[in-house]
């Protein structure tokens, strides 16, 4: 059965039967010393509110904090001048968006993603797939073998994505070494309402970023049909 809740860096929460917004980044897309002083920032304010309020009032406030802290790491995604930007290449964008969309009815469904030039925005349901969860993703991904997968849903998925778009993606390149940030950020959405919210933030990004001037203008964008 798969686990739950983990924390390394981020923390985890993964219900087998949930929808995720997930955000993945290049290795190397941001400085260590500003992702390391986000952290810190996060954990004081945790901290602080853990002892200072109980209950239901704690939770919301700390939800609230790793939703800032979320948001200005993108925004330093968005506005990166140094590290890597090969998703903004055609034919690696094309590897990535080619591997969402054949896990698309396999391992998730699939409902909007965005390719930006350093990392990816992806929108899935695990609803109907639950805890036989592991048959799909073990056929898509050979690197479970011998001990690499994790037990938690959504981080051996991704995992799996990763896993291939690097290999493929670095022969594109002619490099060899880490592509992808090891860990990702995932976030179960909890209701219809914060589904919509979610998906125009995906799709909006490219515009927030300065890249487009309309969502429909960029090419590495996508919505399931009848969402919108």
């Amino acid at each position: 059965m798969p686990k739950t809740f983990y924390s390394r860096n981020l923390p985890h929460y993964q219900p087998p039967h949930a929808t995720y917004f997930v955000t993945a980044r290049l290795d190397g897309s941001l400085p260590k010393e500003a992702i390391e002083r986000l952290q810190q920032e996060r954990d004081e304010a945790e901290r602080f509110f853990s002892g200072a309020i109980d209950g239901t009032a704690r939770r919301e406030k700390i939800s609230e904090i790793r939703d800032q802290y979320f948001h200005k790491f993108e925004d330093l995604l968005n506005g990166a001048s140094t590290g890597p930007r090969w998703l903004g290449e055609m034919p690696v964008a094309s590897i990535v968006k080619e591997a969402m969309h054949y896990r698309d009815g396999n391992a998730y469904d699939l409902f909007a993603y965005t390719i930006m030039p350093n990392h990816i925005h992806i929108v899935f349901s695990l609803e109907r797939f639950g805890e036989s969860l592991y048959e799909p993703v073990e056929r898509l991904a050979e690197s479970f073998r011998g001990g690499a997968r994790t037990g938690y849903a959504v981080t051996d998925l991704i995992g799996s994505l990763k896993k291939h778009t690097a290999l493929e993606a670095n022969k594109i390149l002619h490099r060899a070494g880490a592509f992808w940030q090891h860990e990702s950020y995932d976030h179960v959405v909890r209701t219809g309402e914060e589904l919509e919210r979610t998906i125009w933030y995906v799709l909006n990004n490219p515009v927030k970023a300065n890249l487009v001037d309309s969502w429909e203008e960029w090419p590495w964008t996508y919505c399931k049909p009848g969402f919108l």
